[in-house]
């Protein structure tokens, strides 16, 4: 899900297990030369999808390396069954007030534009976390540190 901290943890994790660190939504802006919020504006979600689940297949490819997917990649059926069948995930879960403490502060998230309520947040949240729920692993992230959401992960990992 946006603003639970993927990029933040795995960036730490790539580094804790010496592997290269990915993060879609930025190889995304570099691709496009524009960020996800002008993408969406401009281009509108359905080109942004299409751009996102081409880079994100081509990169599950890798071996050795950590993968910051999207909040909504995983939704899509075909990025999701490559996911399953080629790595290991994870769900960042954070519950949903957590989420919309961290959903003020950034204002480039085009899903949450004029969400003033955190309405919008609430229905992606709910919309999602059936399918966020297939992940190999889910991490409760409610009181935990970044490095801390990191160390567990490096835990179930290294016993895989």
């Amino acid at each position: 899900m946006m603003g639970v901290g993927k990029s933040t943890v795995g960036k730490l994790l790539a580094t804790k297990l010496k592997f290269k660190f990915l993060d879609i939504d930025k190889l995304i802006e570099k691709d496009e030369k524009s960020s996800i919020k002008k993408i969406f504006d401009v281009k509108g979600e359905e080109y942004f999808r299409k751009i996102e689940k081409k880079l994100t297949l081509r990169n599950l490819k890798r071996n050795r390396q950590v993968i910051s997917l999207g909040g909504g990649s995983f939704i899509d059926p075909v990025i999701r069954a490559e996911v399953l069948k080629k790595t290991v995930s994870f769900w960042l879960d954070l519950n949903i007030k957590y989420l919309s403490q961290r959903k003020f502060r950034k204002k480039d998230r085009p899903l949450l534009v004029n969400d003033i309520d955190g309405k919008k947040l609430f229905k992606i949240y709910l919309s999602r976390k059936k399918i966020y729920n297939l992940a190999d692993f889910r991490i409760k992230c409610d009181y935990l540190k970044h490095n801390q959401v990191a160390k567990k992960i490096i835990n179930i990992y290294e016993k895989i």
